[in-house]
């Protein structure tokens, strides 16, 4: 029967241990988490910030490219000539609409954090089974 209080406290100090070990693995990945938010809004900000210096430019671009193709074909069929612009802008958004979408589909945010929380699920079942 002496053995019952030791085996009590031999218990409770690994459960303790236990509960210590999964709080500082709750901890790592808090922080992890928040270091990769941290890295993706960063990262978002300056893909938005990217994008509407792309925009910008590339919209002066094709309004300078557009009026210098209409004054030099004018003579020939101004309305033929605006349609085929458009048909060539609006062929060019549709693919990049595709492109964006693939990107969309493709994109795993958070993707460390995911994977050491499955790794640490996968460790915690293999010692509780």
């Amino acid at each position: 029967m002496e053995n019952s209080p030791a085996s009590f406290s031999q218990l409770a100090a690994s459960a303790k241990q236990f509960a210590r070990r999964l709080l500082v693995i709750g901890e790592n990945r808090l922080e992890l988490l928040t270091v990769e938010v941290q890295e993706e809004r960063e990262r978002l900000l300056q893909a938005i910030l990217l994008a509407l210096g792309i925009v910008a430019l590339g919209l002066l671009a094709a309004l300078t490219l557009t009026a210098a193709i209409v004054v030099l074909l004018w003579a020939y069929s101004p309305v033929v000539i605006l349609l085929i612009l458009t048909a060539v802008y609006g062929l060019s958004a549709v693919g990049l609409y595709w492109r964006f979408r693939k990107f969309q589909r493709d994109w795993q945010p958070l993707s460390a954090t995911l994977e050491q929380l499955r790794k640490d699920r996968a460790c915690v079942e293999n010692i509780l089974v």
